[in-house]
């Protein structure tokens, strides 16, 4: 991922070589759109499906449902863990919960075939329109940094700045990516949107920031639509959308 923008441990944050985050000049207004990965860009749910399904079969929407709690809870706990940590964690007591038998070497099968989960089919086109239209595009993820190098060699060209939970060494909802991805990029204010398919991990922390957001609500999860700045179910009204709310800031 020659082009993929990180901030290294126990370094300036920079980038590899060509890929390196430019400095603009002051006159140069640089504008960002950050997204969630896994439900946003990527289709978890159908992607978990396919990795569980030969472990739980018929069972596997339960031990879904159960390792959602879990994940929860574990990535709240201190000291940080790795995200590879919490999928399989996450899954074995998941599957105690649900009286299914899974040993640690199947339940290791979830991050060793994450990158297997499918980009939604109308995520490229949106991008392709985003950086069409002058953005740069970053993600703000909680996963690991060999987890995501893995999905992201999947979309066709590589996102400018990537931010990961083992960068930061905590997970969202709490504000860590947020501000370590205005810190490295420089962003100004009213220059930035963010969009994001949870309303747990990524609206409600962009509401309190007052970041400007756009809820793609894949899940139709219930929350309120008018809470969000914009409310979508797709991705095909995500550019527009994102120049509204720019528009706005003006």
């Amino acid at each position: 991922m020659a082009s993929c923008i990180r901030a290294h441990k126990g370094g300036e944050d920079h980038g590899p070589g060509p890929g390196r985050l430019a400095r603009k000049a002051p006159h140069v207004r640089t504008r960002w759109v950050t997204f969630d990965c896994f439900g946003t860009l990527v289709d978890w749910r159908s992607g978990f499906a396919t990795i569980l399904t030969p472990l739980f079969g018929a069972r596997t929407p339960e031990a879904m449902a159960a390792y959602d709690g879990h994940e929860r809870r574990l990535e709240i706990e201190t000291p940080h863990r790795p995200y590879r940590d919490v999928l399989t964690s996450g899954l074995l007591l998941a599957a105690g919960e649900i009286g299914v038998s899974l040993t640690e070497a199947q339940a290791r099968q979830l991050p060793e075939r994450w990158a297997t989960m499918p980009v939604f089919d109308d995520v490229e086109a949106m991008l392709a329109g985003l950086r069409a239209d002058g953005y740069r595009l970053a993600v703000l993820t909680n996963c690991d940094e060999d987890l995501f190098a893995g999905t992201h060699g999947t979309f066709r060209a590589p996102f400018d700045l990537v931010v990961t939970a083992e960068r930061v060494a905590d997970y969202k909802p709490s504000p860590s990516h947020f501000r370590r991805f205005r810190r490295v990029s420089g962003v100004k204010d009213g220059d930035w949107v963010h969009v994001a398919n949870s309303w747990y991990h990524d609206i409600t922390p962009a509401r309190d920031l007052g970041i400007p957001h756009v809820w793609l609500d894949r899940d139709d999860t219930g929350e309120p639509a008018t809470s969000a700045l914009a409310h979508l179910h797709a991705a095909p009204g995500v550019r527009e959308a994102i120049a509204t709310l720019h528009r706005g800031a003006v």
